[in-house]
């Protein structure tokens, strides 16, 4: 394994460790930060639905669709939804596609999804370095589906599955496919990739033969457990409701669930995140190296929570894209 940041190097684990390349030699990166006065899009042009109709274990009456556009102090503005009904992929293809592909996951608590800063700005600036996107807008537990803990890794599955029954018409390799997650979305992220085998939801067609399993997992400042007073507060309380089966928590315990042979990960968080204590990150990194997993781990000093790809660019962690990039392709090389 490998680490970033001085805040590792007060683990026994990390000394002796050396940081990574920034860049990756010869890289053409090209795509642009977003600007503030962006007006975000929902859906893009080129997307499919994960289910045929309403998906399963649909209340009555269904959710209503509520997305919002709300304007940040520097004049961003997001694009985020709740009361998703018809849960879709939004796809993002690059110039010169290379084979690799990520979906990407966005975070929001499990009660509203980031769409934007966490969905499709960061697929922009993948597609700068050859990799398609997909852009995963997902169902939210608490809006009355039934099993609600199991209605994000239902959506999660599906997609991966049929990203992989479609390889070949996206232009990608079916063996190059990782998932990328963001906060909550890093939870759901991680849950798909610890829980890629669970049965979140009864075979559809000949797509659900596929595999959901991802060949890479990247986890952004991610929710990493469901315990009470350890977890991110909001997230456990939408994800698994008033009152939890403790089965239930501990399926969604992802540095728990964590065993030889899962996916390759990599972890980014920052010290002054008061949204996700850092301590999820550094749980699942110490649960990666127990089982013997791949992990890369880059830990900042200052940053927040939420940035997506919108830290300063005299932020190290605004290299993370060049870094998870590098990584990738890397492991493809491996």
């Amino acid at each position: 394994m490998t680490f970033n940041r001085r805040s590792l190097l007060t683990l026994p684990l990390a000394a002796g460790l050396a940081l990574p390349a920034f860049a990756r030699s010869g890289a053409q990166f090209t795509a642009a930060q977003p600007r503030a006065t962006d007006v975000p899009m929902w859906p893009p042009a080129e997307r499919f639905a994960l289910w045929p109709g309403i998906p399963p274990g649909a209340p009555n009456p269904l959710p209503v669709p509520q997305p919002r556009m709300p304007r940040y102090p520097d004049g961003y503005r997001d694009f985020q939804m709740r009361g998703v009904v018809r849960p879709e992929v939004g796809v993002f293809r690059p110039a010169r596609p290379d084979g690799r592909a990520v979906l990407i996951v966005p975070g929001g608590g499990y009660s509203i999804t980031s769409l934007r800063n966490e969905g499709i700005d960061v697929a922009r600036v993948l597609n700068g370095f050859g990799i398609t996107a997909f852009v995963l807008s997902y169902r939210l537990p608490g809006e009355g589906w039934a099993d609600r803990a199991d209605v994000p890794l239902a959506d999660a599955q599906r997609a991966m599955r049929l990203i992989r029954a479609n390889a070949r018409a996206y232009g990608i390799r079916a063996e190059k496919l990782g998932v990328l997650g963001f906060s909550a979305g890093g939870h759901l992220a991680g849950s798909v990739t610890v829980l890629h085998e669970f049965k979140a939801y009864r075979p559809v067609d000949a797509s659900d033969r596929h595999s959901a399993r991802p060949a890479w997992a990247g986890l952004m400042y991610a929710v990493s457990n469901m315990d009470p007073g350890r977890s991110h507060g909001g997230s456990r309380a939408n994800l698994l409701g008033p009152d939890p089966q403790p089965a239930v928590q501990a399926r969604y315990a992802i540095d728990r669930q964590l065993k030889a042979g899962d996916p390759p990960l990599f972890l980014v968080h920052t010290e002054d995140d008061n949204t996700v204590p850092v301590a999820n990150s550094v749980d699942t990194l110490a649960a990666a190296r127990r089982a013997g997993i791949p992990a890369e781990a880059h830990f900042l000093q200052h940053g927040g929570h939420g940035f997506g790809t919108r830290l300063s660019p005299r932020s190290p962690g605004s290299l993370w894209p060049q870094l998870f990039d590098r990584w990738m392709g890397e492991l493809v090389a491996g």
